[in-house]
């Protein structure tokens, strides 16, 4: 038997329970599991709304996670957990797609490779695979203090941004922003509508920008559309801000503008491995870090709702 966190009912925390240790299917191998992070997507489903169903409780959520082979190598790893039948990562072991398994850089530590993963990924990805970001472009990051925008950020700055600007709501996500790296950090405010939002981006930006990332569409998605040059893209890979925009069509037709979705779930496993094996090398090099905490298996009630930053859990 190990000890899992155990989700028994949709919409309530997790509870520590045992559970039996799984056994591998034949392409799957046991990883005894070092560090897993809670993230949106967990909680989503976790949730019984998610686009994937109601999953079967009681199940292990956790749709990524660190650990250990057998053979004693590092390796990061994700789950279907919540979207499909099956356990996840918070628990002591996991039965995993060794085919889906990223081997890590000797030393590194697995709790900043669990806080980054998937979230990294997708900002890595949506800049220059979906955003095509060039050496010396000028990008605007909204909702910059969350763990995908940190990510993005850096990895922007990393590769080769001239100029990363940030927009954030709280004081603290505006910080964290800033020790990512942004030139300049734009509060987002309760009551913004699109016109003073896109003045005090345009403002700060000090200049038309080439590429948005964009997390959290509604107002801020709508304000940055007018930041950006003609022929600018703007990058959407999520909805904190709202599932609609009030865009309008002078704006995005006088500027050739392109608006373009992102999804983790577009990416083949080559394509995953790749991008999660260069935020390893940036974060073993001390290049590439979000704000973390961690809490043990035992705290997993307590810390299940937090979303002041990412939480990291060990066994």
């Amino acid at each position: 038997m190990m000890r899992a966190a155990l989700l028994h009912a949709c919409g309530a925390a997790p509870a520590v329970g045992d559970r039996a240790v799984p056994v591998p299917a034949g392409d799957e191998i046991l990883v005894r599991v070092t560090a897993a992070s809670i993230t949106p997507l967990d909680l989503l489903c976790a949730s019984g709304t998610s686009y994937f169903g109601v999953p079967a409780t009681p199940y292990v959520p956790g749709v990524q996670g660190v650990g250990v082979r057998d053979d004693g190598t590092a390796v990061w790893f994700p789950t279907s957990a919540g979207m499909r039948p099956g356990d996840g990562s918070l628990a002591e072991y996991a039965a995993v797609r060794a085919a889906d398994t990223v081997a890590l850089p000797d030393g590194i530590d697995h709790r900043l490779i669990a806080a980054l993963g998937l979230s990294a990924v997708a900002a890595q990805l949506a800049l220059t695979w979906r955003g095509e970001l060039r050496p010396g472009e000028r990008v605007l990051v909204l909702g910059a203090g969350g763990v995908v925008g940190q990510a993005a950020v850096r990895l922007a700055l990393l590769a080769g941004a001239g100029t990363v600007i940030a927009a954030a709501r709280s004081a603290a996500a505006r910080q964290r922003a800033a020790q990512a790296g942004a030139a300049v950090v734009v509060p987002l405010e309760d009551g913004d509508d699109v016109a003073r939002l896109a003045a005090r981006l345009q403002a700060a930006a000090d200049g038309p920008v080439d590429l948005v990332l964009d997390p959290l569409f509604g107002i801020p998605a709508a304000a940055a559309l007018r930041t950006l040059r003609p022929g600018g893209r703007l990058v959407n890979l999520g909805s904190a801000a709202g599932e609609t925009a009030p865009l309008d069509s002078a704006t995005l037709r006088s500027g050739s503008l392109r608006i373009l979705g992102y999804t983790n779930n577009e990416l083949t496993p080559a394509r995953r491995a790749e991008a999660l094996t260069l935020i390893a090398a940036h974060a073993a090099a001390g290049r590439l870090t979000v704000d973390h905490e961690t809490v043990r298996l035992h705290d997993i009630a307590t810390a299940w709702h937090r979303t002041d930053r990412r939480i990291v859990v060990t066994p």
